[in-house]
């Protein structure tokens, strides 16, 4: 697979206007990546422009904490795949899984895999910077026992990004029947290709036309 369709052209700031999100709908066309990845204020915008093309509208939700209740994070990937969200990033609740809580982290995600109802891809954001390694192991395995598609490294929104060995625990962890996305810090072409070599099968990026056109070394 080339480089372009692993990575999710990302745009989560604050203040990310209509017109920045109809630019980073036209790159990600243009460039052919995997998805565009938003605030779901912004995912009906994004669903409309790439229509009839082959680039995954993706929101984020209960995004950056996963500190809200799992009702309300539901509701919102509920309401996303309505508006024509195929992908769905959540941040699982970090507080529970930092306490050993990991039929809390489970129970959490089952209520956004219902809510999405086979409707799009559900990716797991653990914010692994916040974890220990055990925890992490222990977070990818409750993703899995909850019925979700990936399981992903971080924010971008705390204090650390992806990191190669998170990637490789990550996979290891969730063998080859879960995908594992890499985000948070990944801003070169050598970046992208180190998390791949990890492990990775999906790259979440803001940097992504500087990583695909960064020839080879």
């Amino acid at each position: 697979m080339m480089l372009n369709q692993y990575i999710d052209h990302t745009l989560l700031k604050a203040d990310a206007t209509r017109a920045d999100i109809d630019r980073l709908c036209a790159e990600a066309i243009e460039y052919r990546f995997a998805s565009v990845c938003v605030n779901s204020v912004h995912i009906a915008q994004v669903a409309a422009a790439l229509a009839g093309t082959d680039v995954a509208p993706c929101c984020v939700v209960g995004f950056p904490l996963g500190a809200m209740e799992s009702a309300a994070k539901a509701g919102e990937a509920a309401r996303a795949c309505a508006l024509g969200a195929k992908e769905i990033d959540m941040v699982m609740d970090i507080g529970a899984a930092r306490e050993g809580d990991f039929s809390r982290v489970e129970a959490d995600i089952r209520a956004v895999v219902a809510a999405i109802a086979k409707r799009a891809k559900l990716k797991v954001i653990l914010e692994c910077c916040l974890l220990t390694d055990e925890q992490k192991v222990a977070a990818c395995l409750a993703a899995k026992r909850a019925g979700a598609d990936f399981v992903k490294t971080s924010t971008g929104f705390s204090t650390g990004g992806a990191t190669e060995h998170d990637v490789a625990l990550m996979r290891a962890t969730v063998g080859q029947e879960m995908g594992v996305k890499a985000s948070g810090g990944i801003r070169t072409r050598a970046d992208a290709l180190r998390m791949i070599q990890a492990g990775a099968n999906r790259i979440g990026a803001s940097a992504s036309i500087a990583i695909v056109s960064t020839p080879d070394a």
